[in-house]
C-alpha cells in the first residue's frame, strides 16, 4: 500500500511538472513571437 501511494504521488508530481514545463515553453514561444513582430517594424529611435 505504501509503494502504491508513493507511486501515485510521484506520478502526480511528474504530471504537474510536465504541465508547468509546457506552460513555460509556451510563454517563451509567445514572447519570442511578439519580439519578432515588434522588431519587423525596425528600430524605435
Amino acid at each position: 500500500m505504501l509503494i502504491f501511494m508513493l507511486a501515485a504521488a510521484m506520478t502526480l508530481a511528474m504530471l504537474i511538472a510536465t504541465a508547468f514545463g509546457v506552460h513555460q515553453e509556451a510563454q517563451k514561444v509567445r514572447f519570442d513571437d511578439r519580439k519578432d513582430r515588434i522588431s519587423r517594424f525596425g528600430p524605435r529611435d
